[in-house]
């Protein structure tokens, strides 16, 4: 079985795009949730992940914008939580999910 994949550009601050980025796997997982997440962002409470911060960490690394707002939470195990947002402009032009077989 194929690791889900996407491809994507990012609209860099002089409005021209940068190369194709690749991401695989959990990163490709991370990079579509941001986008699905919109401006509201996400958090590991609400998209539970075995290493959320290290998918950011990773994503920041390949050149996508993602801003952390710290956010307190209470519960059993009160403490603080990150929200990611990605502050980048994405164009995804290739998805692994909508590939068609030959």
């Amino acid at each position: 079985m194929k690791k889900f994949t996407l491809r994507a550009v990012i609209t860099l601050p002089d409005g021209s795009e940068s190369l194709p980025v690749t991401v695989i796997g959990r990163q490709a997982w991370m990079l579509d949730q941001l986008i699905q997440a919109g401006p509201r962002g996400l958090t590991s409470i609400e998209r539970p992940a075995p290493r959320i911060s290290h998918y950011i960490f990773r994503l920041r690394g390949a050149g996508f914008d993602i801003d952390t707002e710290y956010e307190d939470h209470g519960g059993q195990f009160p403490g603080r939580h990150g929200r990611f947002r990605l502050l980048s402009r994405v164009r995804i032009i290739s998805d692994s999910r909508k590939a068609v077989a030959a």
